[in-house]
């Protein structure tokens, strides 16, 4: 199977004191038309906020936006009404549609917050906004791949408007799973901890790899990883 690399290091780095920030696609004032997104994958940005920090009232539009908490906790509200202080494991996922004005802060005063922030383009501009959340369950925290977010709400995922499907992966060293990479698809791996084998190369935190080979996709992890797998259409 055909994999396309993107290392942790190669990626778009700005630190602004209360931001950290790292960026797989352009973001920015990092601009790299090699690396402009992935299908309907627009943005990856790996954050990490300091205390009291974060991100004032600004506006969105026609795009998918969701947080996935690291550690620490981030605090979001929006013009929907919407206000809340997301955990480590969960997600909110915001619908920009046609217009929205949201925030995000680090609540903590004294501990710092990390979280994935992604952009997804949805498949209709000018859609409502709208506003979900998606929360681990405990019942299945020990499952290698587990489904967070997708177009029809399917296994109690959160709902995008995009066919997109997400899962949170999760392996122990040692073990392995398979995801099969249907004809006309693809798939972007962003691992976000430990140690992950795919097809003979080895992914370290950060590193995140693409493929659009139709196939079994095989992944064994060498330490305790923690990833997201995204399947585009």
């Amino acid at each position: 199977m055909k994999l396309t690399h993107r290392r942790s290091q190669e990626r778009g780095h700005a630190d602004h004191g209360w931001l950290d920030t790292y960026h797989s696609f352009s973001f920015a004032d990092y601009y790299d038309p090699a690396h402009m997104g992935f299908r309907s994958l627009r943005v990856i940005n790996q954050d990490v906020i300091a205390p009291g920090a974060g991100f004032p009232t600004h506006p969105h539009n026609d795009m998918e936006i969701f947080s996935y908490i690291l550690w620490g906790a981030l605090q979001h509200k929006d013009s929907m009404g919407n206000g809340r202080v997301l955990k480590p494991g969960q997600i909110q996922l915001m619908s920009a549609g046609r217009g929205v004005f949201h925030s995000e802060f680090n609540p903590s005063s004294t501990e710092g917050a990390s979280l994935l922030q992604i952009w997804i383009r949805p498949h209709t501009r000018g859609l409502t906004p709208s506003y979900t959340e998606w929360h681990p369950d405990p019942a299945k925290e020990n499952e290698p791949k587990v489904l967070v977010i997708s177009p029809d709400g399917r296994e109690g995922s959160a709902t995008i408007h995009q066919d997109a499907d997400i899962y949170r992966v999760r392996l122990a060293a040692g073990n392995s799973l398979t995801h099969e990479v249907r004809p006309g698809r693809g798939v972007w791996f962003q691992l976000i901890k430990g140690t992950v084998i795919a097809h003979g190369e080895t992914l370290q935190a950060g590193d995140a790899f693409s493929t659009e080979t139709q196939g079994s996709l095989e992944l064994t992890a060498s330490e305790d990883a923690e990833a997201l797998l995204f399947d585009l259409a």
